[in-house]
């Protein structure tokens, strides 16, 4: 397998218009080596993570490393309402090759800089939460020295698993990402800024919200973060972001509900719903500092009727057309 893959614009397909009405006729696939520098306008890129040997490692269900083609499958026929000055590009797939998980995880750093140095916006279709760690250090090394870099996570699990194994041998997976970030910061003396939004006790051991307080990482409990809770979520958040310079957003669907999810790789029905997430995600747009997001964890494998896949697809919809 090779570690990187352009996109065939036939991945994208829908009803035909004559005016760009739908996505399909919008997104244009170029490889990351043509892209070139945006100076004046908006421009979105869209990048796949076709891995999944992270959530094999952490003994989840695998599949997730066809989940950015379903989601492209699917954004594909939704509509376009965008300016015809905006741009929205596909720029390929990184790939695991031969199961090497944290190559595949230096190539997505390596792309997402890329993007970053030329303008664009990266969002990035996974595959497995571990690309959470190629997509920090990717905005990482864009990113001044002296500015803070804010995670906020979507997501029913802390990710904050220590990737030391019995042996004391580092075994990196789809539940390690961010206890890795935790420990450059350490390392490097710079702040590690967290926010886990919708965290669930079904879904965390004890020693998960140990070390969450040992790394005072900030969360808010799948039974506060509902949309009733909307004002008081909306001050949590403006404060976390008014704290950093930039901030990564990171969804991992198996956060939601299995109602509105099924097709990912832990499903519960405990899950929170797509309305909070988008009423959080206005509130994180209109901080003017999101970077760069992603969205983990589609496992098409396991999704009913593209269900999971097309709420993926009407997530980036909603980035693409609401972010200032």
């Amino acid at each position: 397998m090779k570690s990187y893959s352009e996109t065939l614009s036939n991945i994208y397909s829908g009803r035909p218009s004559s005016h760009q009405l739908y996505l399909h006729e919008k997104i244009l696939c170029l490889p990351i080596g043509d892209i070139s520098i945006n100076t004046t306008e908006k421009s979105f890129s869209i990048l796949g993570y076709a891995c999944e040997e992270g959530v094999k490692r952490n003994q989840g269900r695998i599949g997730a490393v066809n989940g950015p083609d379903a989601i492209r499958k699917q954004l594909g026929k939704l509509p376009n309402h965008l300016p015809n000055e905006v741009n929205v590009l596909d720029a390929g797939t990184v790939n695991c090759a031969d199961r090497d998980m944290e190559t595949a995880q230096q190539h997505l750093s390596e792309s997402i800089f890329q993007l970053l140095q030329k303008n664009h916006f990266p969002i990035i279709l996974g595959g497995g939460h571990d690309m959470a760690y190629g997509t920090y250090n990717g905005l990482k090394k864009h990113v001044s020295k002296s500015e803070t870099i804010g995670i906020i996570n979507f997501d029913a699990h802390f990710d904050l698993r220590s990737n030391l194994d019995g042996d004391n041998e580092i075994v990196n997976n789809s539940g390690t990402p961010f206890y890795q970030i935790a420990q450059d910061c350490k390392k490097e003396g710079t702040p590690f800024k967290y926010l886990c939004l919708g965290v669930r006790k079904d879904a965390n051991d004890p020693t998960l919200f140990e070390t969450a307080r040992e790394l005072d990482a900030q969360y808010i409990m799948r039974e506060t973060f509902r949309i009733q809770f909307h004002n008081e979520l909306n001050a949590w958040i403006n404060a976390f972001t008014s704290s950093v310079d930039h901030i990564y957003v990171t969804i991992d669907l198996d956060g939601f509900s299995s109602a509105y999810a099924p097709g990912v790789s832990a499903p519960s029905p405990m899950g929170f719903t797509p309305d909070v997430v988008l009423e959080s995600l206005k509130t994180i747009m209109g901080s003017g500092k999101l970077r760069v997001l992603d969205i983990a964890e589609l496992n098409p494998d396991f999704d009913l009727d593209n269900q999971t896949a097309k709420l993926a697809s009407s997530l980036v919809h909603y980035i693409l057309h609401d972010l200032p």
